[in-house]
C-alpha cells in the first residue's frame, strides 16, 4: 500500500510538470559527483524479517541535454535483520551497481530511474542461492543549491529479482538519499 502511494505521489508530481517548460537545470553545468547517505525502509516480504536499511552511495552524472544527464551509481546497503522469535537473522549485505537517466522537467525537480545489477555480499549466511539479481530503482528528487553546489534530495524505490531460487526472496525497499553534488 505505501509502494501505491508513493508511486501515485510521484506520478502526480510527473503529471504536474509535463507541461512546464524546463528552465536552468544543473545537468548543462557539466559532469557532477554526489555522495550521501541512504535510509530505507523494507517493503513486501522482506518486511517480516528486516528493519530498515542503511548505506551510501556515489553517483555520477554526465549531460547528455540541456534537462537529461545520464546516471551511474554504486553504493552499499546493510538491511538490518530483525529479532523474529528470539532468534535474530543475518543482515543483508549489498553492494548495488547502477546506471540510468535523471531527467529534470522543471528547475531543480528531477525524475530519474536506474537499473542494474546488487550483489549480495553475504550470500553464505543466508538460504540465498544466488549472489547477484537485477536491480531498479525508479526515484524522485529537488537539489537545493548551497552556494555553487546542491544538496541532493531524492525518494526511491528500489528492488531487486529473486536471490534464492527455493523462497523466492527479493530485496525492496523505499529509500531516502541525502547527498552532497558538486561539478568535477
Amino acid at each position: 500500500m505505501k509502494i501505491l502511494k508513493i508511486s501515485t505521489l510521484a506520478l502526480s508530481l510527473a503529471a504536474l510538470t509535463i507541461g512546464a517548460k524546463a528552465q536552468t537545470t544543473t545537468p548543462k553545468d557539466g559532469i557532477r559527483l554526489s555522495i550521501g547517505a541512504d535510509a530505507g525502509i523494507p517493503t513486501g516480504n522482506l518486511s517480516d524479517n528486516f528493519n530498515w536499511s542503511l548505506g551510501g552511495s556515489a553517483q555520477a552524472e554526465l549531460p547528455v541535454a540541456s534537462n537529461l544527464s545520464v546516471t551511474l551509481n554504486a553504493g552499499y546497503n546493510n538491511v538490518f535483520a530483525k529479532t523474529v522469535n528470539g532468534f535474530k537473522g543475518d543482515d543483508l549485505e549489498l553492494l548495488p551497481v547502477k546506471a540510468g537517466l535523471k531527467f529534470f522537467p522543471v528547475d531543480k525537480f528531477y525524475i530519474q530511474g536506474e537499473a542494474g545489477a546488487a550483489f549480495l555480499l553475504n550470500k553464505n549466511k543466508g538460504a540465498n542461492t544466488k549472489s547477484a539479481a537485477f536491480a531498479y530503482a525508479p526515484q524522485v528528487g529537488v537539489l537545493l543549491p548551497v552556494g555553487s553546489n546542491y544538496i541532493d534530495a531524492g525518494v526511491r524505490y528500489e528492488g531487486t529479482s529473486k536471490f534464492s531460487s527455493a523462497d523466492g526472496s527479493t530485496v525492496n525497499f523505499v529509500a531516502l538519499r541525502l547527498a552532497y553534488s558538486f561539478k568535477l
